[in-house]
């Protein structure tokens, strides 16, 4: 949900030259800034690790929920992916001087002591230890869809279902609401002009969209 955000705010900000999506399935969008690669595999890039060479930014949108899940499978989803990921755009893009800006997207209560939660932490730490320009956790805490975007996940989109009339009342506190626009937009500015601090809050994304 958050990538799809993300991924419309990019193909609207005339910045932003080009876009390459990396996923396990197609985004469904089609743009000529726009190239998608699908791999069953997400953490293996060796077959496109040419292309990362030139990119300024690398959105790390991918997540799942821990409902569920043991330890073991939710740390291999979250910390191990995302490291494997960010450590091939790292080596790729740093050969001559970090350039590139890494934003992984975190959650609120991130430093709690939540299962999720010390698997995210551990995640925001490791990738502070790559050799990037900048690497900026985002911590959302509830994310309302705009512009008809929807979760891939079914019980989240019940609850959005429900919720969705309360959000007129919701906006109202900004420093737990945020939208799928404000996080992309958010993100790309942090791409343009860095971050004040590594780790943005909910209230500090929607400053920063």
């Amino acid at each position: 949900m958050v990538g799809q955000g993300v991924l419309r705010e990019c193909l609207l900000d005339p910045d932003v030259s080009e876009v390459l999506s990396v996923g396990r399935s197609k985004t469904g969008q089609q743009h000529p800034k726009l190239k998608e690669v699908v791999l069953k595999d997400v953490a293996d890039l060796s077959s496109i690790e040419t292309q990362l060479d030139d990119i300024d930014a690398c959105f790390f949108c991918l997540g799942v929920s821990s409902v569920g899940m043991s330890e073991a499978d939710y740390t291999r989803l979250t910390h191990d992916l995302t490291v494997s990921v960010a450590t091939t755009v790292a080596r790729r893009t740093s050969h001559t001087a970090p350039r590139t800006t890494f934003i992984y997207v975190s959650g609120a209560g991130t430093d709690g002591r939540a299962m999720w939660a010390r698997v995210k932490r551990k995640t925001e730490i490791a990738l502070t230890q790559l050799p990037f320009k900048h690497v900026v956790a985002f911590r959302p805490a509830y994310i309302q869809p705009m512009h008809g975007i929807r979760s891939k996940t079914a019980w989240y989109n019940a609850v959005y279902a429900v919720m969705g009339w309360m959000y007129p009342l919701l906006r109202l506190a900004t420093k737990y609401v945020t939208t799928t626009e404000q996080m992309g937009k958010a993100m790309i500015a942090v791409a343009k002009h860095g971050a004040a601090k590594p780790i943005l809050e909910n209230a500090d994304i929607n400053a920063a969209a």
